[in-house]
């Protein structure tokens, strides 16, 4: 006897859904956004180039859709954290090398990594060099490999990588550096972000003392915070990060970068308490009779950090909806009392990240900094693109 197709939808053959649609959390990145962001800054430098930092995967946006976004608006210098991030930013951008008949760059701001010379060489990179040993390595690759392009960082005040003033002035004195293609010299600025500093005019009249000991060799010193000290910080190139992707550069004046990032989480279930009770791990929430909870498919492992559950929450169109307990591996839980019903039913998102939320926020309310909400997030949230050219 011939079997009967079974009637119910769910076992009804279909199209395979989405990343999206299986997704539990869903990361949207506007790349608009993102090459206006470094349009802005590079007004705001110019005459200085503009650069962009990319490392920790573009902030955790993810270099490769980030880095070919930037490169269509125009951007032809990339700063990374490592070799391996700097294969993975050449290869974003692809051939040719040279747009506008410039050579697209690719710095790494780690040093020479022993054994790994010639990495450098084949995949185009442009090492920093951080030391008086690393400058002699390069100056010994070089001899035998050809003059090949390097960055040289001095430490001016941040007390981390960078050769010390003494070094540098030695070997700008004695013609070591002379002798090198020298792409690059930098420092960073370690106040900047509060502009009344005093530390922020040390540096900047140390570095330029010491970059005129080379003289037509480039230097750049702003970080993002530092673009908005003003020209005198910009030098040659600036050198943002955190401000390309929306983040506010200074906690003292209204953030004009336009936002980056949009984080949503899908409702799993929603349930309608009866009477008082604890909520999650450890009971460390309560919930009173008659409410409205939510709970959602993101949690600690997406980067969603546990320390949100004594304060954080999200939002439902306009409405904040509170969390509620401990943000545990996979899911959190919010008060959706007073969203309306008909935009907190299964399948529903709450967005936790949003113009109504932006990074920075999520950050205040986590007892944290920008930059680590957007590098925490998990590879397991789905990544949707807008834009980029």
């Amino acid at each position: 006897m011939k079997r009967m197709a079974d009637p119910r939808p769910d076992a009804l053959p279909r199209a395979e859904t989405s990343g999206a649609e299986r997704a539990g959390a869903v990361l949207t990145v506007d790349l608009d956004a993102l090459a206006d962001n470094w349009r802005d800054l590079g007004r705001r430098a110019a005459p200085a180039i503009c650069a962009a930092v990319v490392k920790a995967d573009a902030y955790g946006l993810g270099a490769l859709a980030v880095t070919r976004a930037l490169a269509a608006a125009g951007c032809r210098d990339y700063f990374v954290s490592s070799i391996d991030e700097g294969i993975a930013v050449r290869s974003a951008l692809g051939a040719p090398s040279a747009l506008a008949g410039r050579p697209m760059r690719v710095f790494v701001l780690s040093g020479l990594a022993r054994g790994a010379l010639g990495d450098f060489a084949r995949h185009d990179l442009v090492p920093v060099l951080l030391s008086p040993d690393e400058v002699a390595r390069w100056a010994g690759y070089c001899a035998s490999h050809g003059r090949l392009a390097a960055g040289i960082k001095i430490d001016t005040g941040m007390t981390r990588l960078g050769m010390d003033e003494a070094a540098f002035r030695a070997l700008a004195g004695d013609g070591t550096l002379a002798r090198l293609p020298v792409a690059l010299v930098m420092s960073h600025l370690a106040c900047a972000d509060e502009p009344a500093h005093p530390l922020n005019e040390d540096q900047r009249t140390r570095f330029a003392a010491l970059a005129r000991l080379l003289p037509g060799v480039p230097a750049s010193l702003a970080n993002s915070a530092g673009i908005f000290l003003g020209a005198p910080y910009c030098a040659d190139m600036v050198r943002p990060g955190a401000a390309l992707y929306g983040l506010a550069a200074r906690a003292d004046a209204p953030n004009p970068m336009r936002q980056v990032v949009h984080l949503k989480a899908k409702i799993l279930q929603v349930r309608v308490v009866d009477s008082p009770r604890s909520v999650g791990y450890g009971a460390a929430g309560r919930a009173g009779a008659g409410s409205r909870l939510a709970t959602v498919a993101v949690g600690y492992a997406d980067g969603f950090m546990r320390r949100l559950g004594d304060g954080g929450g999200g939002h439902v169109g306009d409405c904040l909806v509170p969390l509620v307990g401990r943000v545990s591996m996979d899911l959190s839980t919010f008060d959706v009392t007073a969203a309306p019903e008909a935009a907190t039913r299964t399948g529903d998102y709450i967005d936790l990240i949003s113009p109504r939320q932006t990074v920075d926020d999520l950050a205040r309310a986590a007892g944290t900094i920008g930059y680590e909400v957007l590098t925490r997030l998990a590879r397991r949230i789905h990544r949707l693109y807008l834009g980029g050219g």
